[in-house]
C-alpha cells in the first residue's frame, strides 16, 4: 500500500511540470496527454525500478521526453500534422507587440528538430543544466552543447532569439 501512496504522491506532483514540458516540446496538447499519461503507466508497470533511481521525477523526465519524441516520429512517419489550436485569447491580442514576438519566437521553437527542441525547452523553460538536460535526454554533455548552438543558431537566423549585443 505504501508503494501505490508513493507513486500516487509522485504523480500529482510531478504531473502539471511534465504536462508543460511535453507540450512546449510537442506542440499539441493531445500528444502531450498522450506521451505523459503512457510515462506514468510505465512507470506504475515497473514501479520497483523507477522508485529505487537516485531521481524518480528526473526518471519519469526522460521518460516523458522519450514518449515525445518517439510519438513525434510515429506521427512524422505516418505523415500525420497536428492541426493547430487556434487561441482566441491570443488572436484579441494580437496587436499587442509582447504577444506577436512571443508568439514569433515559439513558432521559430516549434520548426526546429525534434531533439533540438527538447534542448531547448529544457534549457530556457525548465532552466536545466547542461548536465541534467543529457541526463534527461540520455545523451553526452556535448550532445547537448551542439545541439543547443545548432538550435540557437536556427533561431538567430529566423530573427526569433536575439542577445543583448544584437539588439
Amino acid at each position: 500500500m505504501d508503494d501505490e501512496r508513493e507513486y500516487a504522491d509522485l504523480f500529482a506532483a510531478q504531473w502539471p511540470r511534465l504536462y508543460r514540458l511535453a507540450r512546449a516540446v510537442a506542440d499539441d496538447a493531445a500528444t502531450a496527454e498522450d506521451a505523459v499519461q503512457a510515462a506514468f503507466a510505465r512507470a506504475y508497470a515497473s514501479w520497483g525500478r523507477v522508485r529505487r533511481a537516485d531521481s524518480p521525477e528526473a526518471y519519469l523526465h526522460r521518460m516523458v521526453l522519450n514518449e515525445v519524441l518517439g510519438l513525434r516520429r510515429k506521427a512524422w512517419s505516418r505523415r500525420e500534422r497536428p492541426h493547430p489550436a487556434v487561441d482566441t485569447g491570443l488572436v484579441a491580442e494580437a496587436h499587442d507587440g509582447a504577444v506577436a514576438e512571443r508568439e514569433r519566437m515559439w513558432a521559430a521553437v516549434r520548426a526546429l528538430p525534434p531533439r533540438q527542441r527538447a534542448v531547448i525547452v529544457l534549457r530556457y523553460y525548465e532552466d536545466l543544466s547542461e548536465e541534467q538536460i543529457a541526463t534527461a535526454l540520455g545523451c553526452s554533455r556535448g550532445t547537448v552543447k551542439s545541439q543547443a548552438a545548432a538550435a540557437l543558431t536556427s533561431l538567430r537566423r529566423c530573427g526569433a532569439f536575439t542577445t543583448g549585443d544584437e539588439a
